[in-house]
């Protein structure tokens, strides 16, 4: 999907939600340039918090910054939507990456912690 212009579609948010850029690349090679980025750690959702998957460190959601957030939905089925977060530490530093199904099937342990990402309570 694109813009009039050809470059990236803005999708904007009625719900107060922040715009999400819908990404002319796919999720690994979106996934790929963030790791260049510095962005080099896995995060999931794990009780209410966000866990570094190979550190094994947690964190509070509202402590990260969001960086980039990026929207993906299937190319044989628009129901299959994800969203990938790039996020900084509290410290400001390059962090990792959070991808979470979009829409009815986000599973509530995820749905809280995309809530309460970026200082949201």
């Amino acid at each position: 999907m694109s813009g009039l212009d050809g470059g990236p579609h803005i999708e904007g948010g009625s719900d107060n939600t922040p715009d999400l850029l819908v990404p002319q690349e796919s999720l690994s090679e979106a996934i790929d340039r963030l790791v260049k980025r510095g962005f080099r750690h896995s995060l999931c959702a794990q009780h209410g918090r966000l866990q570094d998957l190979e550190t094994g460190k947690t964190y509070e959601p509202e402590l990260l910054q969001i960086e980039e957030t990026l929207r993906f939905e299937g190319d044989s089925d628009p129901d299959e939507q994800a969203v990938l977060f790039a996020l900084r530490s509290p410290a400001g530093d390059a962090l990792g990456t959070y991808c979470v199904v979009y829409g009815p099937a986000t599973p509530p342990d995820d749905a809280n912690v995309v809530f309460r990402l970026g200082g949201k309570s």
